[in-house]
């Protein structure tokens, strides 16, 4: 099902697509924080708002905030994951950039301005992205490095607390200056519309997580830069749609992560990914949650293993056509 989409702006300058499942009031607060943008910027930033819901069932497309055009609502019938939501939204739209942008994320009129107006200025900018703080306003350190076949095995062994690999996100640096980085958080990532399209978009094979990262080090890959906007804070908190899945979003992680090993490092990093993952990661986060004295959290912990388990004859398959 698809809303009526006459209202949309006639010559949007940018395109903003929201992926929503089971959202609810983080997703109205997204929304009425681009309402207020809106009514700030007028005509100088003209936005098209396109919010793909993936068969949410806590009634998140109900009362949602008005915009100066639309929003356009997607309701898929069934979860159809990230990426492949994002491509959809995107599709909508024929705006020269496109705005990312979670569901847990409230923007400003100043920081989709500043985003665009950066993202613009520079041809040999592709992607950019946001100063992510949390609800404190406490600058999350969210920007990434490129996973080598190295790091994804050593993280998986947790080998970078022990400082013998780089961590995937850049905790030691505090994002307090613009610069050119790997990867930007997919919670706000601005990219231009022609290098998404060359790209063909998300990956559509990674249902969720990994698939910024793979966006971003492809868009590296020609050529042009990804970077980190300091000067543009934008709110966000965090998991906020997928927290309540806990066993799921550990199965997709691992999932994703095993997919991502097997594209840009081969079959055998892949396969290195899937025995860590069984024989170290879950026993790990089992022990650490035990450790906790958390019993239902070492319980979510063996369900997305079991989740991972069931897909695995697929994820074998997949593997193995790389």
């Amino acid at each position: 099902m698809t809303a009526d989409p006459t209202s949309a702006a006639p010559n949007p300058a940018l395109d903003v697509v929201i992926v929503n499942w089971n959202g609810g009031a983080l997703l109205r607060a997204c929304l009425a924080s681009l309402a207020a943008a809106e009514d700030h910027l007028g005509d100088a930033l003209p936005l098209r708002v396109v919010v793909v819901d993936n068969a949410s069932r806590d009634g998140s497309l109900e009362g949602l905030p008005p915009l100066r055009h639309g929003p356009e609502v997607i309701a898929n019938p069934d979860n159809q994951g990230f990426g492949r939501a994002c491509n959809a939204g995107a599709a909508r739209g024929r705006a020269p950039a496109i705005l990312f942008l979670n569901p847990d994320a409230r923007v400003t009129a100043e920081s989709l301005t500043g985003a665009y107006a950066a993202l613009t200025a520079d041809p040999g900018t592709g992607i950019v992205g946001a100063q992510l703080l949390d609800e404190a306003g406490i600058v999350q350190r969210s920007c990434a490095r490129r996973p080598t076949a190295r790091s994804l095995i050593g993280q998986a062994l947790l080998l970078d607390r022990a400082g013998l690999v780089p961590t995937h996100f850049m905790t030691e640096w505090d994002h307090a200056e613009d610069r050119a980085v790997d990867q930007v958080m997919g919670a706000f990532l601005m990219i231009r519309r022609p290098l998404f399209e060359d790209l063909g978009g998300f990956d559509e094979r990674f249902f969720v997580y990994y698939e910024d990262v793979d966006l971003c080090a492809r868009a590296r890959d020609a050529g042009v830069a990804v970077r980190h906007l300091a000067g543009i804070p934008v709110r966000h908190e965090g998991q906020g749609t997928t927290r309540a899945a806990k066993a799921h979003r550990l199965a997709c992680f691992l999932e994703s992560q095993i997919r991502y090993a097997a594209k840009h490092h081969g079959r055998a990093t892949a396969l290195a990914l899937v025995a860590t993952a069984f024989g170290a990661q879950v026993p790990l986060r089992v022990v650490q949650a035990l450790a906790r004295r958390s019993v239902p959290e070492a319980g979510e912990v063996l369900r997305g293993a079991g989740l991972l388990a069931r897909a695995l004859p697929g994820l074998m398959r997949a593997i193995g056509t790389r």
